[in-house]
């Protein structure tokens, strides 16, 4: 953990899954791996482990595991992570805010329709007596 006023030192997937090839390929281990690519932080110890995190997720979830941003608390009760939702590319959320008003329109049209509908199936009753 990086010291208070200090920014934490973020790394690219690319960098990640690299070092997990590289020490796997040359079977280092983790202080090792920290020594060769200098990842030394705060202790050589906080970084082996860092590296151990990574190669635990390469291993789980594959190379695609490193792309995802892990920031925040995983909730205890549904297993949901909190942080920064991803962005939605620009075009999709045009579409889907089209997509949303479209269905607004419908769903009042449906509704005035059904309404006219009642008021005529009511009028047609009242002749009927």
């Amino acid at each position: 953990m990086a010291k208070k006023g200090q920014k934490q030192k973020r790394y690219s997937a690319e960098f990640k899954l690299s070092v997990i090839m590289d020490m796997r390929e040359h079977k280092l281990g983790y202080r090792e791996t920290v020594r060769k690519y200098d990842l030394v932080r705060q202790s050589e110890s906080s970084a082996a482990s860092t590296i151990a995190k990574w190669e635990r997720i390469y291993l789980e979830e594959g190379a695609e595991g490193l792309m995802k941003e892990r920031r925040g608390r995983a909730c205890s009760a549904s297993g949901t992570r909190k942080g920064r939702p991803p962005k939605l590319d620009k075009k999709v959320e045009e579409d889907l805010i089209a997509e949303n008003q479209r269905l607004r329109m419908e769903l009042e049209y449906l509704k005035k329709l059904s309404a006219l509908v009642l008021a005529q199936e009511q009028r047609n009753s009242k002749k009927q007596k």
